[in-house]
């Protein structure tokens, strides 16, 4: 624990030292709206000797004030398939059910390229490695690469995570009491990588990357996307996204991944 805390410490002094560079060296990035709101959709339904239907959604916006900018995100998929049960029947069976909801402040310490950030999450899912997940953070942020076309945003904080195992759970507590179902919380570090590049007039590539690092649970989380403009307003978005958990219950996987092609209205 006191080596990564030592490793985010340096990162974080380099970072500084990188941020000043590009910042004198390289042309701001274009200037944002005061509101930027973009809605995500997209739905697969097959029917024939196989039956499945998914449904993905999310809205995100981002509001730039003076000293604020300010984040919101609202996201979820479901995903119903058709399969055998023990009678030999064809029935349909949820297969993946999630929502979340995040909410971050950040506070400009020196115009885009640093800032104070107070972040609040919540997350529910039904076949996830727990149940629902609420997460309060605080911390710094830093711009390391500041282009016309391109940036990379890096932020670093403690934090409170609490979350509650699945009503299946196998896990228990030292004295072998049943934690299904129960609620748990704890002090976490998180961290933060986000990477734009707009390719082209018509074309961007993003990359998100996230860690809470707890003495429970480390999570990981990747999401990369490339978009692709339709018409002024429209886009296509391919997206690929991981989650990783260093701990969960026996017989689940710690790596979760997601394919996605959806359609993206910009307002």
């Amino acid at each position: 624990m006191k080596m990564k805390l030592i490793s985010l410490c340096v990162l974080t002094a380099m970072s500084s030292y990188v941020a000043n560079a590009e910042a004198s060296t390289e042309n701001p990035t274009k200037e944002e709206k005061v509101w930027d709101i973009t809605s995500e959709v997209g739905a697969i339904v097959t029917s024939g000797n196989t039956e499945t239907t998914t449904l993905k959604g999310e809205i995100k916006a981002k509001h730039n004030l003076e000293s604020w900018r300010n984040e919101y995100k609202i996201d979820g998929i479901f995903k119903e398939d058709e399969i055998e049960n023990d009678d030999g029947e064809k029935v349909k069976e949820r297969t993946n059910e999630k929502y979340s909801l995040s909410i971050q402040g950040n506070y400009k310490l020196v115009e885009d390229h640093s800032h104070l950030f107070i972040s609040g999450s919540y997350a529910s899912d039904y076949f996830g490695a727990y149940r629902s997940e609420s997460v309060l953070s605080v911390g710094y942020g830093l711009r390391l690469l500041s282009k016309s076309n391109m940036y990379l945003d890096f932020e670093i904080g403690p934090g409170v995570k609490r979350f509650e195992y699945q009503d299946d759970s196998t896990e228990t507590t030292p004295d072998g009491k049943s934690l299904a179902g129960e609620t748990e919380s704890e002090v976490i570090g998180v961290s933060k990588l986000d990477y734009e590049w707009q390719i082209s007039d018509n074309a961007k590539f993003t990359q998100l990357v996230s860690i809470e690092y707890g003495d429970t649970n480390t999570k990981t989380v990747s999401e990369t996307a490339l978009m692709t403009k339709i018409n002024g307003s429209l886009q296509m978005k391919v997206g690929y996204n991981i989650t990783h958990n260093s701990d969960v219950d026996e017989g689940k996987e710690k790596t979760d991944t997601e394919t996605s092609l959806t359609l993206v209205y910009s307002f």
